[in-house]
């Protein structure tokens, strides 16, 4: 990650207590980046955890520094979720919009294209948002350090494959840093994004069962898509989530994987 300050490169960076910036060793304290925060008080901050874990070995080693964060968003994580909200809303327009139809409700018009969008915001924002934001808050439960960061080549790789139909959705992810993260640990924060996806997919099955118009387009939109994101990341392949829930429990694993799997066919091609 980069210090919001001078730009420099830094793997285990600072979050700053008051602003919530992330900074290089140099930069950390308040007056050395001129922090713009309340400094006359103290955020929040998450505790360190007491063990280290690395996928090299996959074995403890000796833990290592770590930093603390307040529970605020920096500046950069905001914008990184805002750029990819908006650049999944418009891969998934361009999506359906290249099939020609919206669940069967007939061939779409280029006057069309901006409903669908609009759809797509209201659906994938809960989505993808609250979907990061899990990873993030199970991860300061651990006492870790998390925020997002936006992938540009996935947002690139997810409106091109839009034009093909089908999207390759991987807009970023959530980084985590600190002392010592065990499997179960990673695994439990791993799952907790695909589970708020499925969450969220039922929130949304109603409008799609008992409304009518925009709602029940709304409905089907929010249905599918959040039980898409989460079958999609639940993938056993690396960086995706699947591949931590995958090496921690393969049983659990097994169970929510297969049990999307066959009720998204169900709902949607049966």
């Amino acid at each position: 990650m980069n210090c919001e300050y001078c730009g420099k490169e830094e793997s285990l960076p600072f979050v700053c207590n008051y602003c919530g910036g992330v900074f290089c060793g140099e930069h950390r304290l308040p007056e050395a980046h001129q922090c713009k925060g309340d400094l006359s008080q103290k955020r929040t901050i998450t505790a360190p955890p007491q063990t280290t874990f690395t996928w090299q070995t996959q074995e403890p080693v000796t833990p290592f520094p770590t930093t603390r964060q307040a529970t605020v968003f920096s500046v950069i994580e905001i914008r990184d979720i805002v750029i990819a909200w908006l650049a999944l809303g418009v891969a998934f327009s361009l999506s359906y919009y290249s099939r020609g139809d919206l669940f069967g409700g007939g061939t779409l018009g280029p006057s069309d294209l901006l409903y669908i969008f609009v759809l797509s915001l209201l659906t994938i924002g809960p989505g993808f948002v609250f979907h990061e934001l899990s990873h993030k808050f199970v991860a300061q439960r651990y006492g870790f350090w998390a925020e997002f960061r936006m992938w540009s080549m996935g947002l690139l790789l997810a409106l091109v494959t839009s034009l093909l139909g089908f999207i390759f959705a991987a807009p970023g992810a959530t980084y985590i840093s600190g002392m010592n993260i065990t499997k179960e640990e990673n695994g439990k924060i791993s799952i907790a994004g695909p589970m708020m996806n499925v969450l969220i997919a039922a929130f949304f099955l109603p409008f799609a069962v008992f409304g009518t118009g925009f709602w029940v387009d709304l409905g089907g939109f929010g249905t599918y898509i959040n039980i898409f994101l989460a079958l999609f990341n639940l993938l056993p392949i690396g960086p995706l989530d699947g591949s931590k829930v995958f090496r921690w429990n393969k049983l659990i694993w097994t169970i929510v994987f297969v049990g999307l799997a066959g009720a998204f066919y169900w709902l949607f091609f049966a």
